[in-house]
């Protein structure tokens, strides 16, 4: 099948169920999938079900999208994502974000749990991300241009929308809580770096690493879609301190940044105004 085919799929399964446009998408990283528990009027649909769409393996991602009210706006959550070391392409990873820019979504918020290189975070903190650096060895935008969703070569220079880091910022500020800004790096895993190539991040300039979320921040600026990233700090992966690292730990670690997380992005969606023009 056609990746258009896969798209329009997806979206004419998913449309027939839900109510109403949703406003917002939002990503699910890593230990952080109990936002959707607080969602009202919930449509649930398992990734399972819908036909030609891909499946989370990961522990940690249920696998589902979640439709509902949160604050009151229309979310639709993915609770779960795919990533590259799965073995899906850069096109199935990326597949749900040109759904929902379909389905008529024009704010994206990504969220990812995340080794840290900045000396200044702990972890369990939360960086807000300015701008990243592509070091999975591959691209989403690679080959056929999809034009009806944007052009052949994107602008990235404001991937990550300033108005929306900035209203994050005073959300923080008005909940107490910490948070950083910073340049994520995406690599493809699914083993964790080396402390060689945790050095060489660091001199390139990055604040924290992980092997998501890059991907789909480039499709959806290519859809034209307005993108807050959210990375909870997992862990500290300072070369001259490393220790080993388990996936377990990085779960544990993301569940107790989950309660400041899932308050930060809920008083951001009650006080973020939404363009209905995007």
């Amino acid at each position: 099948m056609r990746y258009t085919d896969r798209i329009n799929s997806a979206y004419e399964y998913i449309s027939k169920i839900l109510p109403c446009k949703p406003q917002i998408g939002i990503v699910l990283g890593t230990g952080l999938g109990n936002l959707a528990d607080h969602i009202e009027n919930k449509v649930i649909i398992d990734y399972s079900s819908m036909p030609d769409f891909p499946v989370s393996t990961v522990e940690g991602h249920a696998g589902r999208f979640i439709f509902g009210d949160l604050e009151g706006k229309k979310v639709l959550v993915m609770q779960g994502r795919f990533h590259y070391y799965e073995g899906y392409s850069m096109k199935e990873v990326t597949l749900p974000i040109r759904v929902m820019r379909k389905l008529g979504i024009g704010m994206l918020i990504l969220s990812n749990a995340c080794g840290g290189l900045n000396k200044a975070f702990s972890a369990g903190d939360i960086m807000i991300i300015k701008d990243h650096i592509n070091l999975i060895g591959d691209n989403p935008l690679i080959g056929e241009n999809l034009s009806e969703f944007g052009p052949r070569f994107p602008d990235m220079s404001q991937t990550y929308d300033h108005e929306l880091i900035e209203l994050c910022k005073k959300v923080a500020s008005k909940l107490n809580i910490k948070v950083h800004e910073g340049v994520y790096t995406a690599v493809s895993g699914p083993n964790y770096e080396t402390k060689a190539e945790l050095n060489m991040l660091i001199i390139a300039g990055s604040d924290a690493v992980g092997m998501s979320t890059v991907p789909e921040a480039i499709v959806a600026r290519h859809c034209g879609m307005r993108i807050l990233g959210l990375s909870c700090i997992t862990d500290m992966a300072i070369p001259d301190t490393l220790v080993p690292l388990s996936h377990e730990e990085v779960v544990r670690v993301a569940e107790m940044a989950k309660p400041k997380f899932v308050s930060l992005v809920k008083e951001f969606i009650k006080e973020v105004n939404i363009d209905e023009s995007l």
